[in-house]
């Protein structure tokens, strides 16, 4: 099963009409290719937080105790706001990219912003709001798909690995060298079609 895969199904492009319409968007393409940038970070990011058990084990306690998966059953109320989860950590953006990406967090949002040609205000907006979905979508895996601890890790390597490997390998190097701005640069320069829906 590959994450990114499933998350692409749910990004319709209903939903993906809606996000540009919260952040003011004309161009859905634009949109399509920041989320589908931020979401294969993200996926990489907590693939590498996870490889470490203290990673790991932090990621699942708080898929325990915030991500249930219920914000996917109204992903359009989520997103326009007229649904917010009884649990407010489970929408706490901001706070889920600060534990994520830590400090790469403007690199990623610089990045993700050179490649679609969005402004990098519109891209922060997307990625506080993308952010809890990815957590929402792997707290269901383990809610209803009974995955275990290691499941879960398990499930981000192989995402990574099966991924259009041009892109993830250098979002990879991105991570591993900090927000390197030369990779950002190689990021950049493959262009939106490289993060479009194939």
């Amino acid at each position: 099963m590959n994450i990114l895969e499933m998350l692409q199904g749910q990004m319709n492009p209903q939903v993906l009409q809606q996000i540009a319409q919260q952040v003011g968007v004309n161009d859905p393409k634009q949109v399509e290719v920041a989320s589908n940038g931020l979401m294969s970070t993200l996926v990489a990011a907590l693939s590498k937080n996870a490889t470490s058990q203290s990673g790991l084990n932090a990621l699942v306690s708080a898929l325990d105790r915030d991500h249930d998966g219920s914000i996917l059953n109204d992903l359009s109320g989520f997103i326009t706001g007229a649904m917010q989860p009884s649990n407010t950590s489970a929408s706490n953006g901001g706070g889920i990219l600060g534990h994520v990406l830590g400090n790469l967090q403007p690199n990623v949002i610089d990045m993700v912003g050179r490649i679609s040609g969005l402004d990098k205000t519109k891209v922060g907006q997307m990625a506080t709001m993308l952010a809890p979905i990815l957590l929402g979508f792997l707290g269901k895996q383990r809610q209803q798909g009974g995955v275990n601890v290691g499941g879960i890790g398990d499930l981000l390597k192989k995402s990574v690995v099966t991924t259009n490997q041009p892109q993830m390998s250098l979002i990879n190097k991105f991570l591993d060298r900090n927000g390197d701005g030369s990779v950002i640069d190689d990021i950049a320069r493959m262009g939106m079609d490289a993060f479009m829906k194939k």
